[in-house]
């Protein structure tokens, strides 16, 4: 029996949301270096500009044109940072950093990690709704959106972990909470799914290039500059490897 549409889209951001209980669980039983963190991040900035640029924004252009791409482009990248401002503010602005130098955002506070969970929200909803979205094409699943989702959330994992690690949160507690972020990131991918299915060119279009600007954002904010602290001049090099992989892939499953 065929699995349906919605429930497929949710098993897909649910599994794209489960790398932030990967890196959660490499936080709370191993310890690796900044900068293998930071290469991941950077092959997984390289991955996610190519899935915004090849799949994302050519997808939200071909079914709704110039209007509908540009506006939702900027609505999605404003409203970003606009919340990434507020959390940064609380201490959630290095939120995908390993957590191996200290800092505010690494402090081990449980207001500043909770913080960063919150962050994960933000950073997850927009590239889960849009795998949602994006099966309702019939095309299947975009291989390459899904590994570049991954790869961003591991890191975010690891950092939040260790802050609520020394902040004294049992695994109880620390695995409830990303389990609960992975769980709701499934969720956003079926609701995407799911509002979306009948709506007409112009706003799935509109809702995928929203995606796309927030996305853009996130890695503008968020990854590449801390994949940049650590890997310092390997950083453009690993980003392009990152790039030229996805844009493979998608060349080969398109």
């Amino acid at each position: 029996m065929a699995i349906p549409l919605w429930a497929q889209a949710g098993l897909w951001g649910l599994l794209a949301g489960s790398a932030l209980l990967l890196g959660a669980a490499v936080a709370w039983w191993t310890s690796l270096s900044q900068r293998i963190i930071a290469a991941v991040m950077a092959i997984g900035s390289g991955v996610l500009i190519s899935a915004v640029a090849f799949d994302l924004m050519d997808e939200a252009y071909r079914q709704g044109g110039f209007d509908s791409t540009s506006i939702g482009f900027i609505a999605g990248a404003a409203v970003y940072t606009a919340a990434n401002i507020w959390l940064t503010r609380r201490g959630a602005g290095h939120r995908k950093r390993s957590g191996h130098e200290p800092d505010e955002a690494q402090s081990g506070s449980g207001d500043t990690s909770l913080a960063i969970a919150v962050g994960a929200l933000l950073d997850g909803i927009p590239e889960s709704v849009v795998i949602g979205v994006g099966l309702l094409a019939g095309k299947g699943v975009s291989l390459v959106t899904v590994a570049a989702v991954f790869l961003s959330n591991v890191p975010e994992g690891l950092s939040s972990a260790a802050g609520m690690k020394r902040a004294g949160r049992g695994p109880l507690y620390v695995f409830g909470v990303w389990g609960g972020i992975a769980a709701v990131s499934g969720v956003a991918a079926l609701f995407g799914n799911v509002v979306m299915a009948g709506a007409g060119p112009e706003w799935i279009a509109g809702t995928t290039a929203v995606a796309a600007g927030a996305i853009l954002a996130m890695l503008a904010d968020t990854m590449i500059p801390e994949a940049f602290e650590a890997t310092h001049d390997y950083a453009g090099l690993i980003t392009v490897a990152g790039f030229l992989a996805a844009f493979v892939l998608s060349k080969l499953g398109g």
